[in-house]
């Protein structure tokens, strides 16, 4: 039996400088990014046409800042090389890997068809977000519903030849946990004895998330809840290390970065906690990107050269960053140790996946009733009218209780995308950069 599993990236960085404009076509193109309304709808493309073209010059120049390019594409590859031997050396299991790109080659739809062409029975799909948002994994997952959706035959309840089962987060593993830890526990030991005593023995640890709009966790967004958590599970183990035999004093932070145009995101920003932290005293800092695994324009550029000149500019003389995951071997084993686990454990599809989460697209009722049959390890053969009946009834319920929730996400989304589609207005209009515009999806 041909098993894989693949990973599924949302707002992937290119490599080339020449692929820039497409890239940010194919970005502003999706309307889960900017959503207008009904009777705007088909402008979508022409509007995403002209924001590539505005944006593509400044999108260059700050790649030009790193190098030239993104080094993302080639950290997945790597990733997905690195784990695949780990299963085979951990496991014994055989396993091709894919990677999966939201806006860019290889985009999702190619590494399906691949997956495909190798006859694959089963699939672990791994998002590469330890924490799950509607905007980054949920997005990944529901071009894989409306995939799985037009290919029944294929990823079918009933007919279909690939078994799939998804991981929609893992930051709780202790795997994780334990490479950040270490990560971490490294650049605090890095601080010499002199940085030490100019910084009253004290360290600072602040954890830099990506930030989403505030209205998606208003509407059921687990984000903000999954990263507290996860810094949370960090912070007590680092908090209670010592630094270089001394007494505890580490003290952690959290904080949201890559911000888009007016509207409220997650609270507090990190370019509004680096002067506070500077304004009580703070000389030695780490930096952790918490929810990224590999170095990428958000790291590298924001982080690295934005982030760094406001930390010094308010007096934190010592900054130092904790790099991407990238290819830790802690990390690589524990990502091996994953997808083996979750090829042993009852499926969980794309399309509960997405229910669980609050972010499925509608599919007609027989392939979302297929789905949780599926789900529920049950074949159409097993089913008499009166467990339909029940199944109906339940499916309804579900709706019933959701519906609120649901109706509510969705509002709150296209009010956030409709405050941000006019502040770019505001840009196109008037030359000026508002808030680095779109910086943080890039």
């Amino acid at each position: 039996m041909s098993k894989s599993f693949s990973y599924i990236n949302h707002s992937v960085d290119y490599i080339s400088l020449i692929t820039v404009p497409g890239f940010l076509y194919n970005l502003f193109a999706d309307p889960d990014i900017i959503r207008l309304p009904g009777p705007l709808t088909s402008l979508q493309s022409l509007i995403a046409l002209w924001i590539s073209k505005r944006r593509a010059p400044k999108s260059i120049k700050a790649y030009n800042s790193i190098g030239g390019g993104s080094p993302i594409l080639q950290y997945s590859n790597d990733q997905a090389r690195l784990i695949t031997e780990a299963i085979r050396e951990r496991h014994g299991v055989e396993v091709k890997s894919y990677v999966g790109m939201r806006y860019w080659h290889p985009f999702t739809e190619e590494a399906l068809e691949e997956i495909q062409r190798d006859g694959i029975t089963e699939l672990v799909i791994v998002p590469l977000y330890p924490q799950f948002s509607i905007s980054t994994s949920g997005s990944s997952l529901r071009i894989l519903q409306e995939e799985f959706a037009k290919k029944q035959e294929i990823y079918g309840a009933e007919t279909g030849t690939l078994r799939h089962t998804v991981v929609p987060s893992w930051f709780e593993r202790p795997g994780y946990i334990n490479a950040m830890v270490n990560l971490i526990q490294k650049e605090i030991d890095a601080f010499s004895d002199k940085q030490l005593e100019e910084g009253n023995n004290e360290i600072h640890v602040l954890f830099s998330a990506h930030g989403v709009p505030q209205s998606y966790i208003e509407a059921g967004d687990p984000y903000q809840e999954q990263i507290i958590e996860c810094v949370r599970r960090i912070s007590e183990r680092i908090e209670v290390m010592k630094v270089k035999g001394g007494p505890p004093s580490v003290t952690s932070h959290l904080s949201y970065q890559s911000r888009v145009g007016p509207i409220e995101w997650l609270r507090p920003y990190t370019d509004d906690v680096l002067p506070e932290l500077g304004e009580k005293g703070v000389k030695n800092l780490v930096v952790v990107p918490i929810s990224f695994v590999s170095e990428h324009i958000e790291t590298l550029e924001e982080i690295d050269m934005e982030y760094c000149e406001l930390a010094h500019e308010n007096g934190i003389v010592n900054w130092r960053r904790v790099p991407a995951l990238n290819t830790d071997e802690t990390f690589i084993n524990d990502m091996a140790d994953l997808v083996v686990d979750a090829l042993q454990e009852p499926t969980f599809t794309v399309t509960e996946a997405c229910i669980a989460n609050n972010c499925e697209i509608e599919l007609d009722s027989d392939s979302k009733r297929a789905e949780i049959l599926r789900g529920a390890g049950a074949s159409m053969e097993d089913i008499d009218s009166d467990m339909m009946n029940e199944l109906t009834g339940i499916s309804s319920q579900i709706k019933r209780q959701d519906k609120e929730a649901i109706n509510a996400e969705r509002l709150n989304r296209r009010l956030a995308i409709f405050g941000v589609l006019v502040t770019i207005l505001v840009e196109l209009f008037s030359g000026k950069s508002i808030l680095h515009m779109f910086d943080g999806l890039l």
